[in-house]
């Protein structure tokens, strides 16, 4: 493994300057508020890339090659030579910097006002094909690949009990990993996870109105707001070369997430999520030239067999956060996994690690330490009663 950070090599005349990048015209849309993201390109030329910059490099990070592709992560020790090792997994279109505010409430509890007993040594990798782990150059990433990759760099790193925690993309990846270990994952943490029904009528009699709610916005969101994923899916070529030659198009393409995605109490991306931390976000897949390669991955995930056949209900303990823009359902989650904490919040979207890093921060300490001091179900447990909203 060798040691890294990261400088950007386009900055001129005391500032970061993004290149070609020219003012989006925004017509009335259908799939969006006007004005979005007209101003996104000049805000973009404004952002303090340093300061994102240092914030990255603050924490130490590596890179190593796994199963013949690279491996960025950040590994953060905690002084508590007792801490839970963790991984932490983003999602798409997201980045290691969706986790940079929860690294110091999760390594060093006692200085944000938690109890030390609930320190963690923090592995955040980027995951393959994604940022600062650089485009995959073959074929066959499967989720079911990435999760052994990221099992064999804990093992790697010398971590024989750890934890994962994942949102999106990561909550993929996340129960796999527990499931490509199981005697080594202690426990498995999700937000953002997608849950689908087996096609058992009395499955689907059973919902409450809450869960048929969430089926509803489902079917929805793959009517309305899933295009993206299907050309991804489908045609990841295409639109890799469209998102690596034109800078406004991949702004364009991954702040419309963000206006999607977060809480919808916040009527612009920036009233959920910093504006230079969106920015950051977009400014690392423009960076390393990976937005084909993540969108490669689901095309991977769609046409790999493994992805979509029946599974055996795993049984790693599962603690799944629920926000504002899940559609999770509790009864489909409990099919595939041992769900043995179940939290639901009134606050936070999509990207709850960005949007509320202080509440998800929260909901890991409790699974975790749950688990810790034997106050949730084990390997076999049937399912904790359902956290009280906040």
């Amino acid at each position: 493994m060798t040691g890294y950070s990261f400088t950007t090599p386009v900055w001129e005349g005391g500032k970061w300057v993004v290149p070609a990048i020219a003012e989006v015209k925004a017509a009335p849309r259908a799939n969006g508020p006007e004005g979005r993201p007209r101003d996104a390109p000049a805000q973009w030329e404004k952002v303090d890339w340093r300061a994102q910059e240092a914030a990255l490099n603050a924490y130490p990070q590596f890179i190593t090659t796994i199963d013949g592709a690279d491996l960025h992560f950040l590994h953060v020790r905690s002084a508590q030579p007792d801490a839970t090792p963790l991984m932490l997994l983003h999602g798409w279109p997201g980045s290691v910097v969706e986790f940079l505010d929860m690294i110091g409430p999760l390594t060093d509890p006692a200085a944000h006002g938690g109890d030390p007993a609930d320190a963690f040594h923090l592995v955040i990798p980027s995951l393959p094909g994604y940022g600062f782990s650089g485009p995959l150059t073959e074929t066959g990433w499967t989720d079911g690949r990435t999760a052994a990759a990221l099992a064999g760099l804990m093992d790697r790193l010398g971590y024989d009990r750890y934890g994962v925690q994942g949102g999106d993309v990561g909550a993929f990846i996340a129960p796999l990993i527990g499931r490509a270990a199981p005697d080594r994952v202690i426990g498995v943490h999700v937000n953002a996870l997608v849950t689908f029904p087996s096609g058992d009528p009395a499955e689907m009699a059973a919902l409450t109105e809450a869960e048929r709610g969430r089926l509803t916005a489902m079917t929805e969101w793959q009517q309305r707001s899933g295009a993206y994923m299907q050309l991804q899916g489908t045609r990841p070529q295409t639109i890799a070369h469209a998102l690596t030659d034109s800078p406004a198009g991949l702004l364009a393409w991954i702040v419309e997430k963000f206006q999607e995605w977060t809480d919808p109490a916040a009527a612009l991306p920036e009233d959920a999520v910093d504006r230079d931390r969106i920015l950051a976000d977009v400014s690392i897949y423009w960076f390393t030239a990976t937005a084909g390669s993540a969108a490669h991955t689901y095309y991977e995930r769609f046409n790999d067999p493994s992805s979509w056949a029946p599974k055996e209900r795993s049984g790693t303990p599962t603690g799944v956060a629920v926000f504002t823009t899940d559609i999770s359902i509790r009864p489909f989650a409990d099919k595939v996994n041992n769900v043995v904490h179940w939290s639901e919040f009134t606050r936070g979207g999509h990207f709850a690690a960005l949007e509320v890093p202080g509440i998800l921060t929260a909901d890991v300490r409790d699974f975790f330490g749950a688990l810790r001091t034997g106050g949730v179900g084990g390997a076999e447990g049937a399912g904790a009663p359902e956290r009280a909203q906040r």
